[in-house]
């Protein structure tokens, strides 16, 4: 049975929406956050354990340094305080995937806290994320489920457990509630995560591959009748791993609870699961009030890193992407809303590349943004996977540059190096897709043109020089377009004035 749903325009206009985001980041270190098992993705079931990922009785944590500096760089890039001490503690709670029984978390004592994320939306509007904490724990593992629809436990015969990502370091952001966004409520959320996913790849302490569930976002949203009144019954939907997702599972919350409230009803504070629909489904009520019996992690000391450490990490941070992005928008002498374009395309690291190769920022975003984009488009594939390097695109340029071809005959020799036939100095020789540039080859083609259309010649010779275009335009065709157009019709104007 479906929910009942508010306009969404309607459900803005009566209340109003406050978020609230989880984002965990799987980090990249080479071993897990307690044990030396590798933190490898994609292994054979239960091949990347020891004892301490299995939580197997007399098994000692030790934690991960590498761990704990990325969760500082994560920190320090987000505005953060980095705790002067701060501890693990243990969250106990009952599930196939996590054979322990408790999950070795932070709980009041985050090595980070207090930070603040400024986001970009689509149309360039900014919008600041206040940042509550950022803590360190660990992962469980992976529960599947054999014979339930989609994979889920309901229906399912049995459930196999894989606990290689039992123990793979985690960092949680947790933002404080999220107001004021009202009809942008949906878009702030994505771009927050999408925003947090370019922080931690330009860190370099994760892949942030969100199809991977590198990166995962449990999103709340709740609404109240005016920016004046208390907070509402808030709802949590789970682990939502791409921007799509997040900015369809508000969306649909919003419209949700607004008919709920309209209804007179009242919101259940519950976890929910997002579906490929875009919507969310309840699962299990939950309160304020559920207890982990949180307390200190008896076997691991608490992390206290020193002044200079946490400098030396923050004057090695690199330069964020959103500083980035305006330094280069700047540089290539883009507009506002080409950058923008180029950001959702997902070509800025492409771009610069070919900028490095050695060509202009706007000649580099004519092919990635024009030709390239439409292959992609047309091909279903992304602009990363096209079979094209930055240092080809920006061998074409000079090609063009040069005179040595137009950009018509360039975007064919673009199509010889998408096919595989080399790069574009070895496909433009092989098609002979160069511009004809000898005047001796160029008479030729001309003196034939002008024979054949006698009548534009009188009327060139009889001031109407606009008439030249025909013999320039018939030229072109007879050299297949690798005429230099310029010196065609000055030839033109040469020989029917003689």
């Amino acid at each position: 049975m479906s929910d009942p749903l508010m306009d969404f325009d309607e459900a803005v206009r009566r209340y109003d929406p406050v978020l609230g985001l989880e984002v965990h980041v799987e980090l990249g270190t080479e071993t897990k956050m307690f044990d030396a098992a590798p933190n490898v993705f994609g292994a054979q079931p239960n091949t990347m354990v020891t004892p301490t990922s299995v939580g197997l009785p007399g098994a000692l944590p030790q934690v991960n340094a590498r761990g704990v500096e990325y969760a500082i760089r994560i920190g320090l890039a987000l505005g953060c305080q980095i705790a002067r001490s701060s501890r693990f503690a243990r969250k106990n709670y009952f599930y196939p995937d996590l054979s322990k029984n408790f999950q070795t978390s932070q709980s009041d004592e985050p090595i980070a806290y207090d930070g603040a994320v400024e986001v970009e939306l689509p149309d360039g509007t900014l919008f600041t994320v206040p940042v509550e904490r950022a803590h360190m724990e660990e992962d469980a593992g992976k529960s599947t489920h054999v014979g339930g629809a989609d994979g889920r436990i309901e229906g399912a015969r049995y459930s196999l457990v894989d606990y290689n990502r039992a123990g793979v370091p985690l960092v949680e952001i947790v933002t404080r509630p999220i107001e004021g966004a009202g009809e942008r409520a949906p878009e702030v959320a994505a771009a927050y995560v999408r925003t947090l996913r370019d922080v931690f790849r330009a860190l370099g302490v994760s892949e942030a591959r969100m199809e991977l569930g590198n990166v995962r976002a449990d999103v709340n949203v709740s609404l109240r009748e005016s920016p004046d009144a208390p907070l509402g019954v808030r709802t949590e939907t789970k682990n939502v791993n791409t921007f799509r997702g997040i900015e369809q599972c508000v969306r649909y919350e919003i419209r949700r609870q607004a008919a709920v409230l309209a209804a007179g009803g009242n919101v259940v504070q519950e976890t929910r699961h997002g579906q490929a629909d875009g919507t969310t489904r309840a699962g299990r009520v939950k309160s304020d009030a559920d207890d982990y019996r949180y307390f200190p992690e008896p076997d691991l000391v608490p992390v206290v890193p020193s002044r200079e450490w946490v400098e030396e990490i923050r004057a090695s941070l690199p330069e964020m992407p959103a500083l980035r992005r305006r330094r280069l928008r700047q540089e290539w002498a883009l507009s506002d809303t080409e950058m923008r374009d180029v950001v959702n395309a997902g070509a800025v690291d492409l771009i610069e590349a070919t900028v490095h190769s050695g060509t202009s920022g706007q000649a580099a975003r004519k092919w990635w943004m024009g030709e390239l984009s439409r292959v992609a488009k047309e091909t279903d594939t992304s602009l990363e996977e096209l079979p094209v390097t930055p240092g080809q695109v920006a061998q074409l340029q000079k090609l063009v540059d040069s005179g040595r071809l137009t950009d018509k005959l360039a975007r064919q020799v673009l199509e010889g190096v998408l096919a595989g036939e080399g790069d574009p100095e070895t496909v433009a020789t092989a098609r002979g897709l160069e511009v004809v540039s000898d005047d001796s080859a160029l008479l030729e083609a001309v003196n034939a043109a002008l024979e054949a259309h006698p009548d534009v010649v009188e009327k060139i010779r009889g001031g109407k020089v606009q008439a030249a275009g025909a013999i320039v335009g018939a030229v072109m065709k007879a050299t297949r377009g690798q005429a230099d157009a310029k010196r065609v019709r000055e030839l033109v104007m040469e020989r029917a004035q003689g």
